[in-house]
């Protein structure tokens, strides 16, 4: 459809409810693993990869609690996980967004290559690579992500404008 045609000289008026979106819920809730206390998502949508992502969590130490009107409740649970599991894994490309938080919380993760993927081009490369720059050591064993950095450091990240362009990363210090 490439335009509205509005006939009748009525003033058009009302509102549209606008629903949450997924590919920014999910890293959001990943976001959760490093707090130390409760935290509250406003209109998240009711999907299938939001309850992938919450089982996800829920194995490494977050619980999350779903209310009706879109809001979703997470609370540590104490229990400390590094090991994002591939039968959680495998059913989300966008998992691999626990990464960051669990090396950046715990000083290490390892995180199931999700799907069977084959590193390349591919949005999971970006990931690595942007870890990679800021101190992680990253190495592929037995079908997972194993990455460790004692402390991460601040860096410059040029991802850009598509995935055909080159990567480029300047530490800061």
């Amino acid at each position: 459809m490439d335009k509205f045609v509005i006939e009748g000289g009525y003033e058009l008026n009302g509102s549209v409810e606008i629903g949450g979106a997924k590919n920014a819920a999910l890293p959001i809730m990943c976001a959760t693993l490093l707090l130390d206390g409760p935290s509250t998502l406003r209109n998240v949508p009711d999907l299938a990869d939001i309850r992938t992502a919450s089982a996800l969590l829920e194995s490494l130490g977050v619980s999350s609690t779903r209310h009706d009107d879109g809001v979703m409740a997470f609370e540590p649970t104490g229990q400390a996980e590094i090991t994002a599991p591939y039968d959680i894994v495998r059913k989300m490309r966008a998992s691999v967004a626990v990464l960051g938080p669990l090396l950046a919380r715990y000083g290490k993760a390892r995180v199931s290559l999700p799907g069977g993927c084959v590193i390349g081009l591919r949005p999971i490369d970006l990931h690595l690579k942007g870890l990679r720059a800021l101190g992680a050591r990253i190495e592929v064993e037995h079908g997972y992500i194993v990455a460790s950095a004692p402390k991460l450091r601040g860096a410059h990240i040029y991802l850009g404008g598509h995935f055909g362009l080159p990567f480029w990363a300047r530490p800061t210090s």
